[in-house]
């Protein structure tokens, strides 16, 4: 279960100066078995052909499904860090928003695996991401920013 006692602002406010603040994504809302996120399709996530990047797609994919991870994971002992991210591009979207939604499929102690659908502003599926994840001890090295 995603710990829902952390608030949005602070799961926003952990995102200043990393990728999801350059590229407008914010969480929108938590819940026990869901973590939802948006990104901007504009300039910043948009590809040559005026359409949403696949990039910003898994990067919104990845970081709604590892911040949902770390949220069910006890963040005094562990860390979660991805280790495959696999993502089918459905629909192309050139305005607006879009949203990821992650649900755990699998929570085991050593390892997760998320489902990320992302839809656009109609709710239509733009993509279908899964992600599995490293469960590590906390060291020096790791940190949530």
């Amino acid at each position: 279960m995603i710990d829902t006692s952390v608030s949005l602002e602070a799961l926003n406010k952990s995102g200043i100066n990393t990728l999801s603040e350059q590229i407008g994504m914010e969480y929108v809302e938590i819940h026990e078995n869901e973590l939802k996120a948006r990104m901007p399709v504009d300039k910043r996530t948009v590809q040559q052909l005026g359409i949403l990047h696949g990039g910003a797609s898994a990067s919104l994919a990845e970081m709604t499904g590892s911040t949902a991870a770390y949220l069910s994971i006890n963040r005094e002992k562990f860390v979660c860090v991805g280790q495959e991210l696999k993502i089918n591009h459905l629909k192309a979207v050139r305005k607006g928003y879009v949203y990821a939604i992650a649900t755990p499929l699998h929570q085991g102690i050593r390892s997760h695996v998320w489902q990320i659908k992302t839809y656009d502003d109609e709710g239509d599926l733009v993509a279908f991401s899964t992600l599995t994840l490293a469960i590590l001890p906390v060291d020096e090295n790791f940190h949530f920013v």
